[in-house]
C-alpha cells in the first residue's frame, strides 16, 4: 500500500504529464505558454529585485523561477521522477518525498493557472499590465492562485527542514552516478538544486514572509480591479 506522500506525488506527476502531452501536441500553445511564462519571469525578476542581489536568497529565488515556475518544458524532468518514484520511496525519508511531491504541485498548478491565462490572453501580441491583469481576473480563480503562493511558502520552510537532515546529502550524492547512467540526469539537477538553494540560508522566514506578503498584496490588488499593480516588465 503506498503512503500519503507517494500517492500525491503520483497524482502530481500524472497531472503534470497530461499538461506536458498537451503542450506538445500544439508548437502554437507552447509558444503562447512560454512567452507569458518569460513575461511573468520579468515581473518576477522586478519585483524580487532585492532578494534576488542578497547572496543569502539569490540561489532560492532562482530556484523557484527557473525550476517552478518558469517558461520552459519540464517534460523530460517530470518523466525522469515518475520512472524513479519506487527507488526514491526505499532510498529516501517519507517528508522528502512529500516536499518533492509538494514542489511538483506547485509546478503543476503554476502552468495550470498559465493554461488558463493563455485562454483569456492573445499571446501572440504584445500585452499589458492592464491586459494581463483582466485576463488575470476573467479567470476567476482565486483559491487556486491563494494555494499557488501558500505552496510556494510550504515548499519553501520544507526545503529548509530537510535540507538539514545529516543524511540527505550522502544520499543525494549516493543517486548521482546511478542517475546519470539511467538518464535520469534531469531530476537529479532538479533534486540537487532544490535543496542546495536552501541550504545556506539562515533566515528562510524572513525570506518566505517577503514573497507571502508581495503575491498576497499583488493578487489581492488584481481581483479588487486594480490595472496596474506594478511596473511594465517589458517597459
Amino acid at each position: 500500500m503506498s503512503s500519503p506522500a507517494e500517492a500525491r506525488l503520483v497524482h502530481q506527476l500524472e497531472c503534470s504529464r497530461l499538461l506536458h502531452q498537451e503542450r506538445a501536441a500544439s508548437p502554437e500553445l507552447a509558444a503562447a505558454l512560454d512567452r507569458v511564462a518569460q513575461w511573468q519571469a520579468r515581473r518576477l525578476n522586478t519585483s524580487y529585485a532585492d532578494l534576488a542581489a542578497d547572496p543569502r536568497y539569490a540561489e532560492a529565488i532562482a530556484f523557484f523561477q527557473s525550476e517552478l515556475y518558469g517558461p520552459g518544458d519540464f517534460s523530460q524532468r517530470d518523466a525522469d521522477l515518475a520512472r524513479v518514484v519506487p527507488i526514491m520511496i526505499r532510498m529516501l525519508p517519507d517528508s522528502v518525498v512529500e516536499t518533492v511531491a509538494m514542489a511538483m504541485e506547485l509546478s503543476t498548478l503554476s502552468h495550470e493557472l498559465d493554461h488558463a491565462l493563455v485562454g483569456r490572453l492573445n499571446a501572440r501580441l504584445p500585452f499589458t499590465v492592464a491586459a494581463y491583469c483582466d485576463a488575470y481576473r476573467s479567470c476567476d480563480n482565486r483559491v487556486d492562485r491563494r494555494r499557488q503562493i501558500d505552496l510556494i511558502v510550504q515548499t519553501g520552510r520544507a526545503l529548509n527542514r530537510y535540507v538539514r537532515l545529516p543524511v540527505l546529502r550522502p544520499l543525494l550524492s549516493m543517486m548521482r552516478h546511478p542517475a546519470r547512467i539511467a538518464g535520469l540526469s534531469a531530476l537529479q539537477e532538479f533534486l540537487e538544486r532544490g535543496f542546495a538553494s536552501f541550504a545556506g540560508m539562515r533566515d528562510v522566514d524572513t525570506f518566505l514572509t517577503a514573497i507571502d506578503k508581495r503575491e498576497t498584496a499583488l493578487m489581492e490588488a488584481i481581483f479588487s480591479g486594480n490595472r496596474a499593480p506594478f511596473p511594465d516588465p517589458e517597459g
